[in-house]
This record gives structure tokens, C-alpha cells and sequence, in this order.
């Protein structure tokens, strides 16, 4: 699919106006802006047009939208021009139809008619984002992940980075910053790591605790975004900017989430458009992997470990993952095995949330005891308390 010539890369700043121009015109959405580039070509000749020629293609009252001039366009082609100009070797703006557009988004329904992009020199070669990443794998899941969770979710990402797998999620609280530091962790130098699709303009981070895992990801990946400079966190825009999420990837992988989850759209996008959908299960007690197990009865592949995920990607030939990043190995499982028999307060905690009323009653061990015992082991990082008075083991490989 293409619209007209791919234009000059970087796109100069007529196009950028023309662009910036159809996007903010009031009723004109990605749909009719499609239909409009289609029948017309480049955006610089929509609004060339007649009004006549226009109302051929949309109604009369977006023919008249797109022959006045939004009241915001030349403020934000001012800031969006400023914003290219102040780092030309990462900031760059995609039109659709570009050669420099990942090509993955073409087959989604709704494709985003314009992407700002701040990314690592990789992000731009052949290979990279305009290549359609074929080696891109999506990791999703709660904003609110049991610490298992987030452990599995960062994990799993820095396996699979490390195996050669581009990392892409959406930037959230919880999984979503897991995944991303994991990718980091694992990605070889000169490889891109990770892909964050956020919600809002790329001149502001959200949530802000991510501030400075934002920069990391513009050093060594891309931050993607398809909302002008200058745009909120509007709540309605993050469950639409999971359709790039999973049209980037070539396969998506839930760690944690609820049946009420946008985890679970951007995985019924993903199916939707033909890709695997892997699903880390959890405890049947746990309202965190009811949406995982939801996804596996609906025929997602349940997955262990990293290998599982890589082993369903025909023709790809992944790096060697190191031994100990193979999270539910059988080595891993072995280790866990004997800290199980060494330990009987692991053994009676197993891998439930357990209050402590519970846990005394199957150990035996007085308050006081059980307590102290409990502490050192999060100390260690081998259990982790939860709210409501709960705790829960880590495992790890």
C-alpha cells in the first residue's frame, strides 16, 4: 500500500506542513484521510483541490473543513519543526506511505496516518523500524503485577532480547516497564532493544516515574507515539494505541491480567491480524491471571519459559540465551525443587498469596518466628509481601 511518493527523507517542512494539516482537520479521521490521499495523492494536493473535486470523495461539510485552515496547525508545525531540528539524527515524523513507515503497520485496518518517532541510529537502518521488524515480539500485562509478575515480565524480555527479539510495549506502570527494562538488560549493543508506544506527545513522559527509563529507551530503542507533540495522557488514548502495539510485533506475549484488561485488546488485535498469542499462566487464586488463562482457553499458546516462545517462530534463528535468563527451565526448576525441601517455610508458602494466619497454621511456627523468618526471606528477595497482609514466593531461575 502507498499513497503517492514516498517523500524526501527526513520529510522538509512544506510536507510536514501538509501533513500536520490534514491530521488536525476537524472530522477528517485516518479512514477518510486514506480515502482522500487515494484518490488525490500527497496531502499538498487535497488541499490544492476544488471544492467540487473534494465533495467527490468526502461530504460536503469535510470539503469545507479541509478548505480552512485549523486554528492550531501553524503553532504546532512551529514546535513540531523546532522539535526535529533539535536532535536530526533521533527525532524524526513518518507519514504514511513513507518509505521510512514500518511497513508491519500497513495491514492493520487503521493504520495512523502520521508516527513521531525518537530513536537510537538503528531504529534507521534497513533492518530496523521501516524493515517491519519480522524479529519483534510484544509484552503486555498489568499496570498492577503481583511481584511474580513483574519478575516473569522482566525475565522473559531480556531472554528474549537477548536470543535477538526487539522488545515492544507501551511504556505503562507494571508489566509494560518491566518488559522494557528487561529488554535493555538483554539486548546486545548496536541491536534495538525495545519499542514503547505511548499515548501521549513525545515531548512529555507519562507516567513520570518513567522519566528517566523514557531516556534509556531513545538511546537504545524507539519511542513511538502517533499523537502530536504537545498531547495529554488522555485516558481514550491508550487502549488505541495498543492496535500498534501488537500491529508492530510479529507475536504477543500476556504476562499478567485481569479479565478486564487492555492487555486483552491489544492480544484479540494481535489474533486478529493472524499473530501468536502466548499467555504466561498463574494461580487459578490470583485475579491478575485470570485474563491469561481466559486467553488460553480461547487457544493461546501457554508458555513457560522464553524458549517455548522462541521455538513457535518459524525461520527464526535466535542468539544463544544464556542458561540462567531461561525463566522456568528445567535447571530452574530443579534449584527450586531443593530450596523446597531445604526450607519448609518455602515449601508450606509455595506460590500463593498466603496471609499469615494460614501460613502459621501450616507451619507451626509461632508469631514472633514466623515473622523474623518471613523478613530475612524478603530481605533476600525470595518472598514478597502483597497488600492486605499477604505474601507471596519469587521464584527465580
Amino acid at each position: 500500500m502507498a499513497f503517492g511518493h514516498p517523500p524526501v527523507f527526513p520529510m522538509d517542512r512544506a510536507e510536514l506542513s501538509a501533513w500536520l494539516r490534514l491530521q488536525l482537520t476537524p472530522g477528517v479521521g485516518n479512514t477518510t484521510a486514506r480515502q482522500l490521499l487515494v484518490a488525490f495523492g500527497l496531502p499538498q494536493s487535497i488541499f490544492d483541490a476544488t471544492t467540487q473535486a473534494l465533495e467527490q470523495v468526502v461530504s460536503q461539510r469535510q470539503a469545507a473543513a479541509l478548505k480552512t485552515e485549523p486554528p492550531d496547525w501553524q503553532p504546532l508545525l512551529d514546535t513540531t519543526w523546532q522539535w526535529l531540528q533539535s536532535n536530526v539524527q533521533a527525532n524524526r515524523v513518518l507519514a504514511l506511505g513513507d518509505g521510512s513507515y514500518p511497513q508491519s503497520l500497513l495491514n492493520m485496518e487503521d493504520p495512523p496516518l502520521l508516527l513521531y518517532a525518537m530513536g537510537a541510529p538503528q531504529a534507521w537502518l534497513p533492518d530496523g523500524l521501516a524493515g517491519g521488524m519480522p524479529h519483534c515480539m510484544a509484552v503486555v500485562g498489568s499496570r498492577n503485577p503481583t511481584p511474580q509478575g513483574a519478575a516473569n515480565a522482566r525475565q522473559f524480555s531480556q531472554a528474549l532480547a537477548q536470543a535477538g527479539l526487539t522488545i515492544v510495549s507501551g511504556l505503562a506502570l507494571g508489566v509494560d516497564g518491566a518488559a522494557h527494562e528487561g529488554a535493555l538488560d538483554g539486548a546486545a549493543d548496536g541491536q534495538l532493544a525495545t519499542i514503547a508506544v505511548v499515548g501521549t506527545g513525545l515531548d512529555r513522559v507519562y507516567p513520570r516515574q518513567h522519566r528517566d527509563l523514557a531516556h534509556r529507551i531513545a538511546q537504545r530503542g524507539v519511542l513511538l507515539s502517533e499523537y502530536p507533540l504537545g498531547t495529554p495522557p488522555l485516558s481514550a488514548n491508550f487502549p488505541r494505541r495498543n492496535r500498534i502495539i501488537a500491529g508492530l510485533a510479529s507475536g504477543t506475549l500476556v504476562v499478567e491480567a485481569a479479565l478486564q484488561s487492555g492487555s486483552l485488546i491489544t492480544a484479540r488485535l494481535a489474533s486478529e491480524q493472524g499473530k501468536d498469542v502466548f499467555a504466561i499462566p498463574g494461580s487459578i487464586h490470583s485475579t491478575q491471571a485470570r485474563g491469561c488463562h481466559a486467553l488460553i482457553k480461547q487457544g493461546a499458546k501457554l508458555v513457560e519459559s522464553a524458549q517455548d516462545v522462541l521455538e513457535e517462530m518459524p525461520g527464526y534463528t535466535s542468539r544463544p540465551i544464556t542458561p540462567d535468563l531461561i525463566a522456568g527451565d528445567a535447571a530452574s526448576t530443579r534449584a527450586s525443587d531443593a530450596l523446597d525441601q531445604s526450607d519448609p517455610l518455602l515449601e508450606a508458602l509455595g506460590f500463593d498469596p498466603m496471609g499469615l494466619d494460614a501460613l502459621q497454621a501450616r507451619t507451626g511456627l509461632d508469631t514472633p518466628r514466623l515473622q523474623v523468618r518471613l523478613m530475612e526471606m524478603e530481605i533476600d528477595g525470595q518472598v514478597a509481601r502483597l497488600p492486605g497482609g499477604l505474601f507471596q514466593r519469587i521464584a527465580r531461575a
